[in-house]
């Protein structure tokens, strides 16, 4: 009997404490239920609109500072509104020619404007005029020629400087002793004449003035046909300049001591070295 009081006892004290000590664990509800929401992500696109979209063109004075990159990235401007480097201004104005500023004719096979009019009366009246006797030089060997700088000289004053222009027709071919390479003559956008020149050298290191130098001959050639010092080839002109301003005399090679005839100006010095008279 004593036994059964004690476990009553015990029980009921069990129960107190049940019932004043606080409950810190979650209680568990099995009928609440979670939902989650479910969030959609739907790509931005450009709806059709009755009006064509305003597209900005990039000038040459767009700058990058103007244009917001975030939306060049995203996509939300054209392209056509992101500067180039073709677009920005260059601090070196003129360096860079346009295309329409750039002749189109191809003058290493092109034809055009031969013979398609005539030039001026003035322009004619200076390529036209009689050579003058100082400006002729003569060789030892007894040609007459024409410093090629005096055929400049003639189509600077009849053209203007920039107004004609020699092209190259063909690559410079170089032989074992001779340069030579065709050239056009071009004066005022038209062709004039067609030459090829020609100049000897004597070592390797001499082929870039030799080149030089057979450009300045097919200047020389051109120029015939525009009647410029056409004196220098007429025999009966070379036979009247030889007889009146030349002198032919007798030479020895200062090394060699082999002597021959030169001919030379009769105003120039005699002959010193290496053939001294």
């Amino acid at each position: 009997m004593s036994a059964l009081t004690n476990n009553a006892h015990r029980l009921l004290l069990l129960g107190i404490k049940a019932t004043r000590k606080p409950s810190f664990a979650r209680p568990f509800l099995s009928s609440r239920t979670y939902a989650a929401s479910t969030r959609t992500w739907t790509p931005k696109t450009s709806t059709p609109s009755s009006r064509p979209p305003k597209v900005v063109k990039a000038t040459a004075s767009t700058s990058a500072a103007e244009i917001d990159i975030s939306e060049a990235v995203n996509g939300s401007i054209p392209p056509e509104t992101v500067p180039s480097s073709a677009s920005l201004s260059s601090p070196f104005p003129g360096d860079f020619p346009a295309a329409s500023d750039i002749g189109s004719t191809d003058w290493s096979t092109s034809y055009h404007g031969l013979s398609m009019q005539a030039f001026s009366k003035d322009i004619a009246n200076i390529l036209l005029a009689p050579v003058d006797d100082m400006d002729i030089e003569m060789k030892p060997d007894g040609l007459i020629y024409l410093p090629e700088i005096k055929y400049r000289r003639v189509l600077n004053k009849a053209f203007g400087p920039g107004g004609w222009g020699l092209a190259p027709r063909s690559e410079t071919n170089v032989g074992p002793k001779v340069v030579s390479r065709e050239y056009a003559l071009v004066c005022q956008g038209r062709l004039v004449a067609v030459a090829r020149g020609e100049q000897e050298y004597f070592d390797p290191s001499n082929i870039p003035t030799a080149t030089e130098g057979c450009k300045s001959n097919a200047l020389m050639r051109c120029c015939k046909d525009l009647g410029v010092a056409s004196e220098l080839w007429d025999p009966r002109f070379i036979r009247e300049f030889k007889a009146k301003y030349c002198v032919e005399v007798f030479a020895e090679h200062v090394l060699t001591k082999k002597k021959k005839k030169l001919w030379r100006r009769k105003d120039q010095p005699k002959f010193d070295y290496p053939w001294k008279e």
